[in-house]
């Protein structure tokens, strides 16, 4: 019988929880920002990107440096170490002069932040040992995660419209305050004693393997130059090579490859990060069409997609309680089937009038995906050992930024060739309003400049190929993500319910395929509290 969780460890979660959220929102909220930001600073277009990008690309390319990282000098230092620097960088970055400050504070932030979530994550796993607990207390985290992405707009919108722009990075200081004074008292220490020194030429591939990668997807997405975008997409998959070679060579990789000989492992990354391009591609379209064909502000869209993050909350926090009844792969494909019937729902959405049917249909897609993200990180990190769970952590974290930067591209280049196709352009229009052709988001800006009758019909015209076009990829996604539920019960029949398994042995499914998926004990390789 394993020992139960009591009040120290629950308010140790709810420590954790708020620099996940924090991590979670500054990934969205600055987007609401740059109109006034532009107006103060002064940036020019390619450091506006960067201020917007820099923070995410090294998110993305450090998070299995650090999670690594961690489990060799402890998880707790680290997100110690971790906090400390983004709250001092976020008071940089709120105090910014000039736009080479603010580049260098979102850089800090992003190297501060990759220590956030897999540090959290991995102490989770420590600290919850009955796997009931654990299941509901990585929800909670995940909830937290997920529920910042949606909340991040309507946040800033309403700082936003009370502060000057820089308060949306004041929104740390609290946070990092109240985790550095209640952290030592509340969360345990643990690094893995046998750990072997950090391989930097590992670190640095890592980097150069994620970071160009998001770069070439997300340039792509924008319309940038193809020939830049190829060559950043060929360098990552270079330096990815280069990496995974790298670590089948040494002593002590800094990627655990033999993680992915679990089955549960493989299996549920795979169908993270696939499950993670459809919602992050797809997002993007619902975003543009509440905005430029419905016609709602950015702070009205994003209250638009709070009951989605309400819904998606609701079943990550349920999820382990249908999986101590029903295997955890059944739960995943049910909840998938969910977000498929969302999707089904866009099909039929008007291209123009209200809301409402665009927002009932993100929360079906969102609540859909909660037992993903739920049960998808239990059953990952249940299934390696202790000591390897920051490793662990960061290599879902860093799949899900694979999955969400190329689902955005993929969907978006998908949403956008559909749209040219199909988009019917009035006859009279002058020469310079040729870039209607390109975008809804463009034909909406170029018929603002454009005598009323024929930006009209310009913007209705747009509109109708827009509607049409996310209606094709609305059907593509939910055609995917059906397929997806079929997967998902099949790959992971062998992982038994929570009350089958038993509290003690819920990783007993796992070891009967002789998998090597039963974790070590936890307190193997802790330092004293």
């Amino acid at each position: 019988m394993t020992p139960l969780a009591g009040r120290k460890e629950w308010s140790g979660l709810a420590i954790l929880s708020l620099p996940v959220l924090l991590l979670s929102i500054d990934l969205s909220v600055l987007y609401l920002a740059i109109p006034d930001l532009t107006r103060d600073l002064g940036p020019t277009s390619q450091e506006q990107l960067w201020i917007l990008d820099v923070y995410g690309f090294l998110v993305a390319g450090l998070l299995i440096t650090m999670g690594t990282l961690g489990d060799r000098i402890g998880r707790r230092r680290l997100l110690f170490i971790g906090t400390a620097m983004f709250g001092a960088a976020s008071l940089v970055a709120a105090t910014a002069t000039s736009p080479e400050v603010l580049i260098a504070a979102r850089a800090a932030l992003g190297v501060a932040g990759a220590t956030l979530a897999p540090s959290t994550l991995a102490l989770v796993t420590t600290m919850f040992q009955n796997p009931k607990q654990r299941g509901m207390a990585i929800a909670i985290w995940s909830s937290c995660f997920g529920g910042g992405a949606v909340l991040g707009p309507t946040i800033g919108g309403a700082l936003l419209s009370v502060f000057w722009w820089g308060s949306v990075f004041l929104l740390a200081v609290p946070v990092t305050v109240l985790l550095l004074v209640a952290g030592p008292f509340l969360l345990p220490e643990y690094r893995n004693a046998n750990a072997g020194r950090l391989d930097l030429p590992s670190a640095g591939l890592s980097i150069a393997a994620v970071i160009p990668f998001v770069y070439g997807v997300k340039t792509l997405t924008l319309g940038g130059g193809v020939a830049a975008a190829l060559l950043a997409l060929v360098v990552g998959a270079l330096s990815g090579i280069l990496f995974v070679h790298r670590q089948t060579r040494l002593r002590d990789p800094l990627l655990d490859l033999t993680l992915f000989a679990t089955r549960s492992f493989s299996y549920m990354l795979t169908l993270s990060l696939l499950v993670g391009a459809v919602q992050g591609g797809s997002l993007l379209l619902i975003n543009e069409h509440l905005q430029v064909v419905v016609g709602l502000s950015t702070l009205a869209t994003g209250l638009c997609l709070v009951p989605a993050g309400a819904a998606m909350i609701v079943t990550m926090t349920l999820s382990p309680a249908f999986a101590r009844r029903l295997r955890p792969g059944n739960v995943i494909a049910l909840g998938l089937l969910v977000s498929a019937a969302g999707y089904g729902l866009l099909t039929r959405i008007p291209a123009a009038g209200a809301s409402a049917p665009a927002v009932l249909a993100t929360c079906l897609i969102m609540a859909g995906v909660g037992p993903v993200v739920a049960l998808g990180y239990d059953l990952m990190l249940r299934s390696v050992p202790a000591e390897k769970a920051g490793s662990a952590a960061a290599t879902a974290e860093t799949a899900g930024q694979f999955g969400v930067a190329a689902g955005i591209a993929a969907l978006g280049s998908i949403g956008a060739a559909l749209y040219r196709s199909q988009v019917d352009l009035p006859d009279n229009l002058p020469a310079r309003a040729a870039a209607a052709a390109d975008s809804v988001t463009a034909a909406a800006a170029v018929s603002a400049n454009l005598p009323a009758p024929i930006g009209r019909e310009l913007l209705e015209a747009a509109r109708q190929a827009s509607t049409s076009s996310f209606q094709l990829v609305a059907a593509l996604a939910g055609l995917l993500i059906a397929a997806l539920a079929v997967l998902a019960a099949w790959s992971l029949r062998h992982v038994p319910s929570s009350a089958a398994a038993g509290d003690g042995g819920v990783q007993a499914g796992f070891a009967s395929a002789s998998l090597n998926e039963q974790p070590e004990g936890v307190g193997r390789g802790r330092d004293e509290e």
